[in-house]
């Protein structure tokens, strides 16, 4: 139950973290552009892409939550440990924030240029419901995962709300600017991990249906409990995927240290 919440509270809180991000560095360059009258469009798509993330949470329960079944289960969690692979290495290449900026900026640029707030307002309903899809996604394998239901993840969806809230008010009221650099990277290695777990899942799926042999290496309880995949070849592809990983980071530190010299 403590693993469902502790997954539940930095999924929510990541992408919670970026979509805050996003809203507030528009905002500000709006302000600056002297164009502060047009931030009402950010909250408008805000808005819109929180409804619309409930709608679709709605939905993916009715129709994904029911019964367990292995096969849609070994899909999800197989698709969500994609999707965070992919979103850790993103935020990894990401980490310069003046970079991360300009890009944020030119896309304001263009929608200033056509004159349009609907234009605005779709880059906050984009920026929030690609958020929100994603924690839709996520929650759900956790549960799967966990087989457990919505309460387990209450506890850590509640405080990683309070929290983003909290962050919320002083972006808008302190004027607080988070060192997004060690955000980006830490997070980016959260979700790495968090993935990991998520493909031992599916692979457990795959094996519960008899299509992969079951090895046991005899992890320790507490492990196993927090909802590793205990077999030969959940580790076996973890440990080649964190291998793969560790040396993209190496080549990318490399890179990066050689365009600087």
């Amino acid at each position: 139950m403590l693993s469902v919440a502790v997954d539940s509270f930095f999924i929510l809180l990541r992408e919670g973290l970026e979509a805050l991000l996003v809203i507030a560095a528009l905002a500000a360059f709006l302000q600056r552009a002297g164009e502060g009258h047009r931030r009402g469009a950010l909250l408008w798509g805000s808005v819109a892409a929180l409804l619309a993330s409930l709608v679709a949470a709605w939905i993916f329960y009715r129709y994904f939550g029911g019964a367990h079944d292995d096969l849609t289960e070994a899909v999800v969690m197989s698709v969500a440990a994609v999707l965070l692979l992919y979103v850790s290495g993103w935020l990894w290449l990401r980490r310069d924030p003046e970079g991360w900026k300009r890009r944020l900026q030119q896309q304001t640029n263009r929608a200033l240029q056509a004159d349009g707030p609907w234009l605005l307002a779709g880059i906050a309903f984009l920026a929030v419901f690609r958020e929100g899809a994603e924690t839709i996604l996520f929650l759900h394998a956790v549960a799967a995962e966990a087989e457990t239901g919505v309460s387990g993840m209450l506890p850590g969806l509640t405080a990683a709300a309070l929290l983003l809230a909290l962050i919320y008010l002083a972006m808008t009221k302190l004027a607080l600017r988070l060192p997004l650099r060690p955000v980006f990277a830490v997070t980016s290695g959260i979700l790495f991990l968090l993935g990991l777990r998520f493909i031992g899942g599916a692979l457990l799926e795959v094996q519960e249906l008899g299509w992969l042999p079951y090895d046991d290496v005899g992890l320790p309880a507490w492990a196993v409990q927090a909802g590793f995949n205990p077999t030969l070849q959940a580790l076996g592809l973890q440990a080649a995927l964190l291998a793969g990983a560790l040396l993209f980071a190496a080549t990318q530190g490399r890179a990066r240290r050689d365009a600087a010299a």
